[in-house]
Formats: structure tokens, sequence, C-alpha cells
């Protein structure tokens, strides 16, 4: 594992059970290990934020999640919502009927209307949901993130039933090139599946597994 191997991890819990007591334990680790970000959901940001000011650590959180089936109009209110509240990263969900129905501009329009609302103030993950996708519809879910000037594209939500696969993360990092960021998340849960998709392009990872991944352990938990 490289030195820098933290600073590539999301330390992530997403879990709609989730307790402030977990909030605060994610906050305290990632303290601790020098986390990229905590990724939690919007409820949590303003606390997450109050917690690691002053840290380098961000707070990122999910929008149009997990579904990505609400409208643009509320994706981008979610947005702004969640800056005002410290976030300085979010990962959006896109529509993904629309597009495994081809409908190539709603899903555009989506991805942009996130991308505006966040310009200058924080960076935009977009999810594509790879487990619901053919390789056709992956390809043209990352041309469209990186036509709307997204910053990265990201695997999965977690919770679709199936998580990053290094044939993903290959195709996704030859579909955008060599300067937009892919994130693998869902299932990563050990130094040596996080080395495998490092390798195969993914500059960061969305884990809630991120201590036992940067210590040599295992985690067991995929969010």
């Amino acid at each position: 594992m490289s030195e820098g191997l933290a600073k590539k991890i999301d330390h992530t819990q997403l879990k709609p059970e989730t307790q402030k007591e977990k909030i605060d334990q994610i906050c305290d680790e990632a303290k601790q290990y020098e986390f990229a970000s905590v990724c939690v959901n919007p409820y949590w940001v303003s606390y997450c934020y109050e917690k690691l000011k002053n840290t380098p650590v961000k707070v990122c959180t999910v929008i149009g999640f997990p579904l990505g089936a609400t409208t643009s109009e509320v994706k981008a209110f979610e947005t702004k919502n969640a800056i005002e509240n410290g976030a300085e990263e979010v990962d959006m969900v896109i529509n993904v009927g629309a597009l495994k129905d081809g409908d190539a501009d709603t899903v555009r329009a989506d991805i942009e209307a996130v991308v505006k609302e966040a310009q200058g103030k924080a960076l935009v993950k977009v999810i594509i949901e790879t487990s619901l996708l053919t390789n056709d519809e992956k390809v043209k879910a990352c041309q469209l993130a990186k036509e709307a000037k997204a910053d990265y594209v990201k695997t999965s939500t977690g919770f679709s039933g199936g998580g990053a696969t290094v044939e993903d993360i290959e195709l996704m990092r030859k579909t955008v090139g060599p300067e937009m960021g892919v994130k693998a998340s869902g299932g990563v849960r050990d130094g040596k599946a996080t080395d495998d998709m490092i390798k195969a392009g993914a500059t960061r990872i969305g884990a809630s597994a991120g201590v036992a991944i940067v210590t040599g352990g295992e985690g067991n938990e995929s969010y």
C-alpha cells in the first residue's frame, strides 16, 4: 500500500439506521487516519462539518440517493443545501431509467443541474450504478458525466446488489481519460481489493472499511 492511501478513501457510512455514535466514530477515525473525507447522508452534513472543521478531512454527501429518480430541481436544491451545511464533495446518482431509455439529454441535464449548483464550491462525483447497466450504457453514462463537466464518475451506491469491479473501473477510466476522477465504491473491504482498484484506474475509494484497508485488516461492511 502506498503511503498516501488514506487520502484516497472516502470513509463512508450511509446506512439508513445510522446513529450519532457511528457518525462520531467515523469522524474520529477520519481525523486519525487522515482520510480524504467522510461520506454521510445529508442529515449528518452540518454535524460532521462541526466535528471536522480545522482538519484536512472534507465532508462528502450523497444527492438523489440511492435511486437517482428524483427530479433535477430536487437534486440541485439538495446540492445547494448540502453545500450551505458544509459539504465540499457531493456524490449524485444519475437518472438510471432515463439512461436505459436512451434519453441522453435528460441524463446530461440532470448532472448539469448539480454541477451548476456546486461550481466552485464542491466536487461532483456521478454515481452511474454499474450493476444495473450494460457496458455500452456504462460508457454512455461516463461520457455524459464528462460532457456535464463533473469531476468524477463513481461505480455504485452500494444499495443495488452490486459494487465496484476491476473491469468496470478499467472501462470507466478508458472512457473518461486521464484527467477525470474515477471512484470505486461498493464491496471494497480490504487492502488487496483497494490496490486492485487503484491499479485499474481508480483515484478515490468509497468504503466503510477504511480503517481495515489502511491497517491491513478486513472489513465486514460494504457501506
